[in-house]
């Protein structure tokens, strides 16, 4: 629900881009794989009925 609300990590740091000018050429770069991987995640939920396992078992924290 959050990804079709556009709620989600992805779409909060493509508009955080798009209001700081200052990402530049990064920031453009960062802004077309984030959008690439919301088109991989829809398909994975077409054929699967389910989140990518990278967003499902995402945890606060777990990189630490």
């Amino acid at each position: 629900m959050t990804v079709l609300n556009e709620l989600d990590r992805f779409h909060l740091v493509m508009d955080t881009i798009r209001r700081v000018p200052k990402t530049g050429e990064k920031g453009i770069y960062l802004k077309q794989q984030l959008k690439e991987k919301l088109i991989d995640h829809r398909q994975y939920i077409c054929k699967h009925g389910e989140d990518l396992p990278e967003i499902r078992n995402w945890k606060w924290g777990a990189g630490k």
